[in-house]
């Protein structure tokens, strides 16, 4: 051997590793394809026909939940309960899974057991919760595949708070857990942990300048510094951020107020120690703390000891009781900043009884001061915030039920509708941010309804169009939206610009009668009206072909909508239907792949969709762009034989747009914009394109069009998915 060789690495580095450049390294302007192939099969180890959502509906449900409150008061030697109770460190769990979620996109939330993943297992926010997901783990190794990661985590916080005598609004099972980290959600363009928030604000100084979509105002944070705005405490601007991150978390005043004081009613902040000394996070940690991070070096590391927050303290007298403690504190004392023994700014009340201190979580001969947040305090100081405050002080029982309502919100918003509640907990009422829909009619003649729609005078384009902006809104990151309750015919979707409302009008106009003269509901009409236009192109390019439809959408009302809500659903942009509302940053196409990946489909579907909408005239306005074909209303492949025949060239016309010009004549044969051409442009994209410009694929091209489109007409109909 030679000497030389000794020691060498025997594998190659970069293909197994981080330590190696990806494409988007090398080539960091390219269009990055990943958001859409994320949770590939082939990560899930429970195979094709595991259905967790049947699955569930076999589970000893009184079983778990009995498991789980015995749990409560399980303390472990290894990481020992404060006071003998988790119900504060589960809590905490529940509500930082849940709590990551953003109503502008959806995106974060406890639905699919992502907080096991990098990079929410290792935020700076979550330390300590590899703990309260380990203390987990032998309920979930005893039931098996019946209960999800996602499911057990949000129920822990649930089962804590009615171990400690909340009564709660009810819980639904049915959270299919992720086997990948969710690489699609946007949580910051910081580079470093708890960067400061001007960041990520236009002005720190007016909270609703925050970069959209994010909630949290720092890197790493769920919502707001617990110190205040960049760690300087001041109640009034952190107030101002509290109001702006509730609300991007799709809640109200009252509902802020219920969360903060009943997530502080009980459990404890951890700050007695120095935070510097903790050891790596646990992505970041070696092999041999197994998954665990933040090692304390501190006296034992935990229990009294223990740093997570680096603030010190519990916010009420008895941490591990339900009751009116937090606003019976907080407006019978005054209160002053201190440091914590970490050094966190935190509130202490000034000449306390004694009577009134928490005991410590071992010795519970020793007292020490309450503490309160910097947000904590934004519930007395803010006029607003203090009203209702003092609402709940003086009526508990009102209080509770606000909670119990917010609460359950906050764990099951990106759950979707109540139809997909499953457990004999789920409550049976309809609230309106579930957005209810009623079940439509499934008893009437569906070739009837064909018929009239055939003979309304209607274009392909503007059933096709129509059908398409009705089912676009669907966004599979908290199952809202979509064609199911025909909300394009109310506000604010009617007057969507992307929904060309006067178009949208006079459709509607035609539909609507042939709903009511039929019984079908105006929602499957509208669907059925596309799916019909689609049969029409393909049946003019030569391949017969019916689309599958499935009955049983409901109309909404205008009272089943929360109409403010749905602001956040409307399109800014639409690839498919080569529509850009304004000039973003961020480009076009990138716009287009965010908006894929929302409505669940592959890079192959897109590229099918897009080609297929082109040639069939559905263009936003009726622009010619991307039309690369001379029999407009047929359902060819000449969007993609045209886009890859070299006989072209391609250039940048003086208004943004492009031009596919003759090479021999230099005529201008097409335009088109960049969502056209990035199917020519980009490696992955042009594979596809190629595929489809094949002469032997006319009729594959045919089939997935039909079958990408029934995907997207029925991906809220969740009473088709069992």
């Amino acid at each position: 051997m030679d000497g030389n060789d000794i020691g060498k690495c025997p594998i190659m580095h970069g293909g197994n590793t981080a330590a190696g450049k990806s494409n988007m390294d090398w080539w960091p302007n390219a269009l990055n394809l990943d958001i859409l192939h994320q949770h590939d099969t082939k990560t899930n180890p429970m195979g094709p026909d595991f259905d967790y959502r049947e699955e569930v509906k076999k589970l000893d449900f009184e079983a778990l939940k009995k498991d789980m409150r015995a749990l409560m008061k399980d303390s472990q030697d290894w990481w020992p309960a404060d006071w003998g109770h988790y119900g504060g460190l589960m809590i905490r769990m529940s509500w930082h899974a849940a709590g990551s979620y953003r109503v502008s996109d959806g995106r974060g939330g406890g639905a699919t057991g992502n907080q096991r993943f990098a990079p929410l297992n290792s935020w700076p926010d979550n330390v300590s919760l590899d703990k309260a997901r380990r203390l987990l783990w032998p309920i979930k190794k005893k039931y098996g595949n019946k209960v999800s990661w996602s499911d057990l985590i949000v129920l822990a916080g649930t089962i804590a708070y009615e171990d400690m005598g909340l009564k709660t609004y009810g819980f639904a099972f049915g959270r299919a857990d992720i086997w990948h980290p969710e690489t699609d959600t946007y949580w910051g363009s910081e580079k470093e942990w708890l960067a400061p928030s001007d960041e990520r604000y236009e002005n720190v100084d007016d909270p609703s300048t925050m970069e959209n979509p994010l909630a949290a105002v720092q890197m790493g944070l769920i919502y707001v510094n617990p110190e205040g705005v960049n760690g300087q405490p001041d109640p009034l601007k952190t107030g101002a951020q509290v109001r702006e991150t509730f609300a991007r978390m799709a809640m109200d005043d009252e509902e802020t107020v219920a969360l903060t004081a009943g997530g502080h009613t009980v459990g404890k902040c951890h700050g007695n120690g120095d935070a510097s000394l903790l050891g790596p996070d646990p992505e970041a940690a070696d092999v041999d703390q197994q998954g665990f991070g933040w090692a304390n070096p501190n006296e034992t590391g935990k229990g009294r000891y223990t740093v997570t927050s680096g603030i010190e303290g519990a916010w009420t007298t008895h941490p591990t009781k339900w009751d009116n403690g937090y606003f019976y504190l907080l407006f019978n004392y005054e209160w002053e900043l201190k440091k914590s023994p970490a050094g966190a700014w935190q509130w202490e009340p000034i000449d306390i009884k004694e009577e009134d201190k928490p005991v410590d979580v071992e010795d519970p001969s020793i007292r020490y001061n309450p503490i309160m947040t910097d947000a904590d305090m934004a519930m007395k100081m803010d006029p607003v915030y203090r009203e209702i405050s003092e609402k709940f002080y003086k009526n508990p029982d009102y209080f509770s039920e606000v909670f119990a309502r917010a609460w359950f919100k906050l764990t099951h918003r990106d759950m979707g509708p109540r139809t997909r509640y499953i457990g004999p907990d789920a409550p049976q009422e309809d609230l309106i941010w579930q957005d209810p829909v009623p079940a439509g009619s499934t008893s009437y003649d569906v070739e009837a309804v064909k018929a009239k729609i055939a003979a309304s005078g209607l274009s392909l384009a503007d059933m096709v169009a129509t059908a398409w902006d009705s089912a676009r809104t669907f966004r599979g990151s908290d199952m809202r939206g979509g064609a199911n309750g025909a909300r394009i015919r109310l506000a604010p979707q009617k007057d969507w610009e992307g929904n060309e409302p006067e178009r949208l009008a006079r459709v509607l106009a035609v539909l609507e009668p042939i709903a009511a003269e039929t019984g079908a509901s105006v929602a499957d009409v509208i669907v059925l009206a596309g799916n019909l236009g689609v049969e029409q192109a393909a049946k003019a390019a030569g391949v017969q072909i019916d689309v599958p439809f499935a009955p049983g959408r409901g109309d909404a009302t205008d009272e089943m909508t929360d109409a403010e809500s749905f602001d956040v659903l409307e399109p800014l942009a639409d690839g498919y239907r080569n529509w850009l509302k304004k000039d973003y940053i961020v480009s076009p196409e990138e716009l287009m792949l965010d908006r894929t990946q929302l409505m669940g489909l592959t890079a192959n579907e897109m590229t099918v969709l897009v080609g297929g909408m082109r040639v069939m005239g559905t263009n936003h306005g009726g622009t010619s762009h991307g039309v690369f074909t001379d029999k407009e209303g047929a359902l060819t492949t000449d969007f993609f034989v045209n886009l890859t025949d070299m006989a072209n060239r391609w250039q940048k016309a003086e208004d943004g747009t492009y031009e596919i010009r003759d090479r021999k004549t230099d005529a201008v044969k097409w335009t088109a914009t960049r969502m056209d051409l990035v199917f020519g442009s980009n490696s992955i994209l042009r594979a596809y394109a190629e595929v489809y410009a094949q002469d032997d694929n006319k009729e594959k091209f045919v089939k997935d069009f039909v079958a990408a489109w029934t995907k997207v007409m029925n991906a809220d109909r969740f009473d088709l998915r069992g």
